[in-house]
């Protein structure tokens, strides 16, 4: 007798599979991650940061590429995010990205008061090229923190029978990670950032910050992340490990190469040895001395 999924579980499963090609086509470090996630969280993060990929490609490039205008990008965006909650409300999605992030949304209690700030963000890199200080934070926030506050939604949620409200600590911690994430890409994509899409996310050029306050900024976002990492569900601590550990290293070799050629990147065998080192359970490293964060 046959099995095989039918119906809507055929398509939560093709949805969901939908996700996974996603990620696994434009993140071999993020990848390489939720391979060490649980089986229980493992799908829906893969769910929500496809969704995350898409809303990014309609502002970076590739909607430009294919012939829109700003105009047209952001028509296509508001209606990426007004599809995301009517799906989350009404439990299906004609797209398949959507349909796999509005079912872990559901489940994991993940709602407008993150969704509207992410999207928030993608609209400001059709408006603003050039940031300071607030528009800085307030662009980390909705575009990274808020991702890790639905990471962290996952984490404490999924498979739960109603979705709870994370503990502060790990609050604090899922904001401090998303925020070092960030500010690692922004320091590694500047020259492209500045070249091909004209935009200065961390005020370098016009001599707002420099690379060491950043760098500083990062690490001490890292540390306060660190801490509270031991305190997450046991099958979500080795992939939060392995990515802490993985940008910890990015971090380290910015600081050690002021003005790369290259695009930063972690080799490939220090990604495996230091995701070895997060399944073996080993706490999430420190490689500098960092100032607190005000």
């Amino acid at each position: 007798m046959s099995h095989e999924p039918t119906g809507l579980p055929l398509y939560d499963k093709a949805a969901e599979d939908a996700a996974a090609a996603v990620i696994a086509a434009y993140s071999t470090s993020f990848g390489l991650a939720t391979r060490l996630l649980g089986s229980r969280p493992r799908r829906h993060v893969r769910n929500l940061y496809a969704l995350v990929r898409i809303a990014d490609e309609i502002v970076d490039g590739p909607a430009a590429a294919a012939g829109l205008d700003p105009t047209a990008e952001r028509a296509m965006l508001d209606s990426l995010e007004t599809e995301s909650l009517t799906a989350i409300e009404q439990g299906f999605s004609s797209n398949l990205v959507v349909h796999a992030f509005a079912r872990t949304a559901r489940e994991c209690g993940i709602g407008d008061a993150l969704i509207g700030p992410f999207f928030a963000s993608m609209r400001t890199d059709l408006l603003t090229a050039h940031h300071d200080a607030a528009s800085h934070d307030d662009y980390v926030y909705g575009s990274a923190e808020v991702v890790g506050l639905m990471c962290l939604q996952v984490f404490v949620n999924a498979g739960a029978p109603h979705p709870t409200a994370p503990e502060p600590g790990l609050v604090n911690g899922a904001r401090r990670l998303g925020a070092a994430f960030q500010d690692v890409n922004f320091l590694r994509d500047q020259q492209h950032d500045e070249v091909a899409l004209g935009r200065d996310y961390l005020g370098l050029g016009s001599g707002a910050s420099n690379r060491v306050e950043v760098l500083d900024r990062i690490d001490a976002d890292l540390a306060a992340a660190a801490a509270v990492i031991p305190l997450l569900p046991a099958d979500c601590r080795r992939a939060v490990t392995a990515a802490h550990d993985m940008f910890a290293s990015l971090s380290w070799r910015l600081r050690r190469d002021a003005a790369p050629d290259e695009r930063v990147r972690v080799p490939d065998a220090v990604k495996a040895a230091l995701a070895a080192r997060a399944w073996l359970g080993f706490a999430p490293r420190h490689r500098h001395p960092v100032r607190a964060r005000a």
